[in-house]
């Protein structure tokens, strides 16, 4: 069968597959956060895979969201309100409350801190979606790593943003339905990749490079949409593009060869599995990505970071879902009700596209 058959977008595991990207991510920081680094033969894919998989599928939810609903105003407006909500008030969050625990924790003092401009600094120099304001009154301090400030994980969100304005960009212009145009800007990214280092961890990251990482797997995952009518939904292929991921991890950059393979492991799995329990209706991946550095950060002053790195992500997992909870069921999910009061009502829902 093909994905345009197994894909029905209200009976996936693609939440669920998001939800457990994001907890990857969090096994990754839990080694940094510990002051470990893992074995250097599964380092970058562990580094890479869980934001590159996030990518691949807003990649292909987006290209679907555009092509249902080619409206630009109301494209717009529902990307903004899955977005910026839940950030802001985790920038609020993060500076009024974990920042001062986290002070009250080292034996800092908690008043200074919040009768001080630095966390109002840290919301307004951040609510541009750009990590530029790492510190909140000099916390994080003390431990292994402080120098990534509160939330490491925001970086990747003004990336993700641009990639919304490119396909919004691209469907303006009339090329949304044209097929070659996400294969194009895929090659073009590889290729582009290829003129810069790859990114590490350890290492410095220039905008080329995370532009470059950013485009392919976006690009893969929207490849993955605009050829759903093509493309084989097997178990077995699932398998054989987990095995390439796994071996590309050996080379310089893994996504030059594997982005593909990356983004139908995780669209098509998702597609197939039809199993209600992993059908989430309640979406906690963007809590968890948005609220687990800071809650990392507050379990490595707290001492925590003599555990083993597995031991600390389970820890980790476990505080950092409350916290995603109260995003979602107090924010997100009553953020994206408005979406609905952007349609005109006098306009009948636009059917699912063909490709062409």
């Amino acid at each position: 069968m093909k994905l345009e058959q197994v894909f029905d977008p209200r009976n996936n595991a693609l939440n669920a597959l998001r939800l457990a990207l994001a907890a990857e991510v969090i096994l990754w920081h839990s080694f940094p956060t510990t002051g470990r680094m893992p074995p250097a033969a599964i380092l970058q894919i562990l580094f890479s895979v869980g934001v590159d998989g996030f990518f691949a599928i807003s990649g292909f939810l987006i290209a679907r969201s555009w092509l249902t609903n080619p409206r630009l105003r109301e494209y717009l407006a529902a990307r903004a309100l899955r977005i910026l909500p839940g950030f802001y008030v985790c920038l609020i969050v993060t500076a009024f409350v974990l920042a001062p625990i986290g002070m009250a924790i080292q034996g800092g003092s908690v008043s200074k801190l919040l009768t001080s401009t630095a966390p109002i600094e840290y919301v307004l120099k951040n609510s541009g979606l750009i990590y530029i304001q790492r510190f909140i009154g000099g916390t994080p301090h003390g431990i292994p790593d402080a120098a990534a400030g509160w939330n490491a994980s925001l970086w990747s969100l003004i990336w993700e943003v641009m990639c919304y304005l490119v396909v919004a960009v691209i469907g303006v212009v009339g090329l949304a339905t044209r097929r070659w145009v996400s294969p194009a800007i895929l090659a073009l990214a590889v290729v582009g990749a290829l003129f810069f280092p790859p990114l590490t961890y350890p290492g410095v990251w220039t905008i080329p490079q995370v532009l470059m990482r950013s485009a392919i797997m976006f690009a893969a995952g929207a490849c993955m949409y605009h050829w759903r009518d093509v493309i084989p939904a097997r178990w077995s292929l699932v398998a054989v593009s987990v095995v390439i991921v796994l071996a590309a991890g050996l080379l310089p950059d893994y996504r030059v060869v594997a982005a593909l393979p990356l983004a139908y492991a995780v669209i098509v799995s998702g597609a197939l599995i039809h199993n209600k329990r992993l059908r989430l209706r309640t979406d906690l991946s963007y809590g968890v990505y948005i609220y687990a550095f800071p809650t990392q950060q507050l379990l490595a002053s707290l001492g925590l970071v003599f555990l083993n790195p597995l031991v600390f992500f389970l820890i980790s997992t476990a505080a950092t879902l409350p916290l995603a909870a109260l995003s979602w069921f107090l924010v997100e999910k009553r953020a994206m009700s408005l979406k609905s009061r952007l349609k005109p009502r006098s306009i009948a829902p636009v059917r699912e596209p063909q490709p062409g």
